[in-house]
This record gives structure tokens, C-alpha cells and sequence, in this order.
């Protein structure tokens, strides 16, 4: 599985993908906000470390850039900024965890663990079909990097014509499921 870190600080990051290489993950690491968007906008990783204070671009731009083009992979936010205020910004704009430096490199590990078991698990639930991304859980639909708001039964629709793949649904069916 592939880890992608972003952190200024040199003996940070070299710590932290030497030890999650050691671990058995692939660690990519970059450390400047602008690199590291560009290396989470290609969509090759499965986890995201990444620090709030970057030089170029700073990691609350960057999670806010991820989410608003349909990224969903998970991202742990690993950074200096204890603040009440802070952890909760880093939630709401769409971490899945917040970690505080100094940290214990163990804990570090069970939440990466952690967050990969529940992408996995929620991967099922996501649909992608050329350029298009129907998450079900969510109920969102984003395509070409853009979200399109559906009415209640559109979402419906277009989730029946996924899960039937392939198949000639007779208009009753449709109506009445719809």
C-alpha cells in the first residue's frame, strides 16, 4: 500500500518513510505543499500524512484542494498545531485523523492501520466508471473532478443503473424502485 507524506521538516520526513517502509508500505515523500498536491492529485496513494505548515501551500489548502476534485482517500493530519480550533478545522475540512507532534511512532502505525482497514472496507461502496465517481455512502456523484448535485431520485436512478450493470431493466421496474 502506498503512503504518501507530506512534511517540510527533513528529519521528520525521513523518519517517518523510513519507518513506514520498515512497516511494509511504499512512502513517498515530499516536502512542500505545492509538490506534495501535485503527487496527492494524481491519485496513486491509499493513505495521505500530511503537516499543516508547508512552505508554498499549507495543508489545510491542500486537503480542501483533494476534497473539492472528489478525492477521497484518507489523510492524517501529523502536525505541530495542538489547538482545539485547529483539530476541528482539520476535521471539518475532511482529515479522517489528527495527530500531534511530538508523537509516538507506534500510535503513528495503528492509526495508519486503522484508517487503511476503513478505506478498504468502504471501497466497496464506491463506484467508478470512466471519469465518473458515485460514492454510496455518501451519496455523491463527481465527475471530470467536478461534484454534479442530484435530486434525491436521479441519485436513486443512476445507484439502480450501477448496481444492474449490463442488464435490460423494464421501465415498471424502474419506475417503481424509483
Amino acid at each position: 500500500q502506498r503512503i504518501l507524506i507530506v512534511e517540510d521538516e527533513q528529519k521528520t520526513g525521513r523518519y517517518l518513510q523510513q519507518g513506514l517502509v520498515e512497516e511494509g508500505y511504499q512512502a513517498d515523500l515530499f516536502n512542500n505543499g505545492r509538490d506534495g498536491l501535485g503527487a496527492a492529485s494524481k491519485g496513486q496513494y491509499d493513505l495521505i500524512i500530511l503537516d499543516v505548515m508547508l512552505p508554498f501551500l499549507d495543508g489545510w489548502q491542500i486537503i480542501s484542494a483533494l476534497r473539492e476534485t472528489g478525492h477521497e482517500e484518507p489523510v492524517l493530519f501529523l502536525t505541530a498545531k495542538d489547538n482545539v480550533r485547529d483539530k476541528v478545522k482539520g476535521l471539518e475540512l475532511g482529515a479522517d485523523d489528527y495527530l500531534i507532534k511530538p508523537f509516538d511512532f507506534t500510535e503513528l502505525v495503528a492509526r495508519v492501520r486503522t484508517l487503511l482497514r476503513r478505506a478498504r472496507s468502504q471501497a466497496a461502496t464506491v463506484c467508478t466508471i470512466a471519469d465518473m465517481t458515485v460514492d454510496m455512502v455518501r451519496r455523491t456523484v463527481i465527475r471530470s473532478g467536478k461534484k454534479i448535485h442530484l435530486t434525491g431520485k436521479e441519485y436513486v436512478l443512476l445507484e439502480l443503473l450501477l448496481q444492474r450493470t449490463g442488464e435490460v431493466l423494464p421501465r415498471s421496474l424502474i419506475s417503481s424502485l424509483v
